[in-house]
């Protein structure tokens, strides 16, 4: 019995879909904990290029489960739209389940969020898929859950209950009402073809890690996303930490046996905020790409071009704390392959002192990152398979990481698809 945690150890795009695809092979189901569609994870295997939003990786696994799990908020139309988009490719989607638990993302929760960053008020940068909507609404008790689709009469009363205040808040903002019946009707048609799908989460979970199976549980987003101890405000709504694995799918945290932190050879971010290791435009662009190749450096979801940086250890570093990684994944280490020198920033300065910890994001804007200049090996690694083989330049780039974070550096990507990994 494994149960192995994988989550972002920067801002999100980390290659995380990469990773799990990998890992899946020796895996028995794999769970995505949290999060919603406002966010993707790009595959490539031999079955083809996918760019998943809600569906866990491990669904190429033959055999085995992918679970929707209890944290995170459900889109049903996009969760048909990629099932079908899967399976026209010619991957079965028979072992996907979904927790009776996880909350239903709403139209009217897009709603409210395209009109909330039209307004300008929020100024976060969102991706509109309407996730802290759908977050609030379960916070404050107004969501429906998958386990009202099983029940339509009980449903309906929930709909009827809960729309007054919608529509309130929807015409305060100056957006469309919905009738009651429109949501209904979208109730219904998700029953039909979602209801064989729902399942009671706690024992679905527990009985798989009782009977020895292998889990790996999927976040989403990372460490400096999480809406505790991120760069608040600029967060997603949920928690991609690895604890939360744990606390949204009601097993002990002690049965946690690996938990992986997937990083970046560099940093990207998607939205605003604090973003002390920026690079400028032209530098950039470098890394970026044209956007023809399935790992440049665009949103999966939204297409937007990243913000792109230079490797920040001081979150790399924090990420290690906050979730405890036992290994890391470093991913695209082969865009640094043509660059004769690399920036790293191995601390931060705040009012002209070196500081010991991650501060607000109100003081990251201020803070002066600390850089050493590293040589870079000019020379391919896309071929590279073993460790020993790496130029020795690479190696001194992710020894300083391993050293910096505390953590040894297990899994190297040096491409995009599946097999162009090197296993440390």
């Amino acid at each position: 019995m494994s149960v192995t945690v994988l989550v972002g150890a920067q801002y999100g795009d980390e290659g995380k879909g990469k990773i799990v695809d990998f890992l899946s092979e020796q895996m028995d189901m794999v769970v995505r904990f949290q999060g919603g569609d406002n966010a993707g994870h790009t595959v490539v295997n031999e079955q083809g290029s996918f760019k998943l939003h809600l569906v866990p990786c491990g669904i190429f696994k033959k055999g085995g489960k992918a679970f929707v799990g209890t944290g995170m908020v459900v889109n049903p139309d996009e969760l048909l739209r990629e099932l079908a988009e899967i399976e026209s490719q010619g991957v079965g989607t028979s072992g996907l389940f979904i927790s009776s638990r996880a909350v239903i993302l709403m139209p009217y929760h897009i709603e409210l969020d395209n009109l909330s960053e039209k307004s300008g008020r929020t100024n976060i940068g969102t991706t509109k898929r309407g996730i802290g909507y759908a977050y609030a609404d379960k916070a404050r008790r107004n969501a429906l859950r998958f386990e009202d689709l099983l029940d339509l009469s009980y449903c309906e009363k929930r709909i009827r209950a809960v729309m007054p205040t919608v529509n309130a808040e929807l015409a305060a903002k100056g957006g469309r009402e919905f009738a009651v019946e429109e949501i209904l009707d979208k109730a219904k048609f998700w029953a039909e073809k979602l209801a064989h799908r729902i399942v009671e989460p706690v024992s679905f979970v527990n009985q798989a890690i009782d009977e020895g199976k292998n889990l790996l549980f999927e976040g989403q987003l990372g460490a400096m996303k999480d809406i505790d101890l991120g760069i608040y405000p600029y967060v997603t709504s949920s928690n991609p930490v690895a604890a939360y694995a744990a606390v949204s799918a009601g097993f002990p945290v002690r049965k946690i046996t690996e938990i992986v932190g997937v990083m970046k050879a560099f940093s990207s971010a998607v939205g605003d905020g604090p973003f002390p290791t920026e690079m400028d435009p032209t530098t950039a662009d470098g890394f970026r790409g044209k956007g023809d190749q399935i790992d440049d450096e665009f949103g999966a979801r939204t297409g937007r071009a990243r913000r792109l940086g230079w490797l920040d250890l001081p979150v790399v570093r924090y990420a290690a704390i906050i979730n405890g990684f036992t290994s890391i994944a470093l991913c695209k280490i082969d865009k640094l392959d043509t660059y004769d020198e690399i920036k790293v920033c191995t601390a931060y300065k705040l009012d002209g002192k070196v500081i010991d910890y991650m501060p607000s994001a109100k003081d990251l804007y201020r803070v002066e990152p600390v850089y050493v200049t590293m040589k870079g090996w000019k020379t391919s690694t896309r071929e590279v398979r073993e460790y020993k083989n790496l130029p020795e330049n690479a190696k001194k780039y992710i020894e300083l990481i391993e050293s910096a974070a505390g953590v040894p550096v297990r899994y190297i990507g040096v491409g995009p698809a599946r097999n162009e990994i090197i296993v440390k």
